[in-house]
């Protein structure tokens, strides 16, 4: 079997944060975010990297992150443009916004030749993640369904005391399956326990264990073959709903071929604290908790020795 892949996810403009926040420095001797997951990655035993992005940022992407990489990983870049679509489709007409994360791994597809581990890049996943995400990628294959995972994280330590977040919020049966993920795009913090809002006035209340997805998905290259089915069938429908803002999600692809029977996904659960910059005022939180597991022996300073 050919060696497993990390796609990461880098396109996106941090519009709640203001900046971009893949490339803004959090660790003691100036690393970003990412650097650390692809440390624990590297570390984990993956040996090759694709980086999702856009055209306009590949220069300041390169000069603070992918030129290092390319000492200890084998690094690749694909490219996620608004205008790349299928044959026979165009840009609505004042659409500006990215088609959502189906549609990024979708732009890796000529690079994929072998299992592969989707991640955000402005997410700290934690250690143990990537050591299980590893593993189970090498021993990954699919039979009669398509077969994939998902590392599912306890809502309450993916949380911001900084304002809302949006989470995947996971149904698992008594197997350890995926039922379904229903986005829920307004989930808080409270003392009396995580809450979220559908309509931004009446407040629901969510378990602090409920499992969630945090976009760390394991698949095989089957699910290229589904999107390639399914995009334009989003492309038809969004034309008609919502031309300028629908996006093709990754977790509503998954869904839909859960729906038919048509594939598997077993969730790994992660006890590690997820870090997140989703606003500025999460970075001295971020950093703090880098320095301590620095300062812990977790990482070694500077991290790429």
């Amino acid at each position: 079997m050919k060696e497993p892949i990390l796609v990461v996810l880098a396109a996106g403009m941090g519009s709640r944060y203001g900046g971009l926040k893949q490339i803004d420095p959090v660790g003691p001797n100036g690393e970003v975010l990412l650097d650390y997951s692809l440390f624990d990655a590297r570390r984990a035993g993956f040996k090759r990297v694709i980086f999702l992005i856009k055209h306009e940022i590949e220069a300041d992407f390169r000069r603070i992150l992918g030129n290092h990489i390319e000492g200890h990983m084998d690094v690749r870049y694909a490219y996620q443009q608004v205008d790349m679509l299928p044959e026979g489709y165009a840009v609505p007409e004042g659409r500006v916004k990215p088609w959502g994360t189906g549609h990024a791994v979708l732009c890796c597809g000529n690079l994929i030749d072998a299992p592969f581990l989707v991640i955000n890049s402005d997410d700290y996943y934690g250690v143990d993640a990537y050591r299980i995400a590893y593993k189970t990628l090498c021993e990954l294959q699919d039979d009669e369904k398509a077969r994939y995972f998902m590392i599912g994280y306890f809502l309450k330590n993916t949380l911001t005391e900084n304002g809302y977040v949006s989470r995947g919020v996971c149904s698992v049966n008594d197997e350890g399956f995926l039922n379904t993920v229903t986005e829920r795009v307004h989930i808080i913090g409270t003392c009396d326990g995580p809450m979220f809002t559908e309509d931004g006035e009446t407040y629901h209340r969510l378990n602090a264990d409920t499992l969630v997805s945090m976009n760390m998905f394991g698949f095989t290259p089957s699910l290229l073959d589904e999107m390639h089915r399914t995009f334009p069938q989003f492309l038809d429908r969004v034309a008609l709903e919502n031309p300028l803002k629908g996006e093709y999600y990754l977790p509503g692809v998954v869904n839909g071929m859960l729906d038919r029977d048509a594939a598997t996904v077993q969730v790994l659960s992660s006890a590690d604290r997820w870090y997140g910059v989703t606003y500025h005022e999460d970075k001295p939180v971020v950093t703090a908790a880098l320095r301590r597991m620095t300062e812990e022996g977790l990482y070694p300073s500077p991290l790429w020795q």
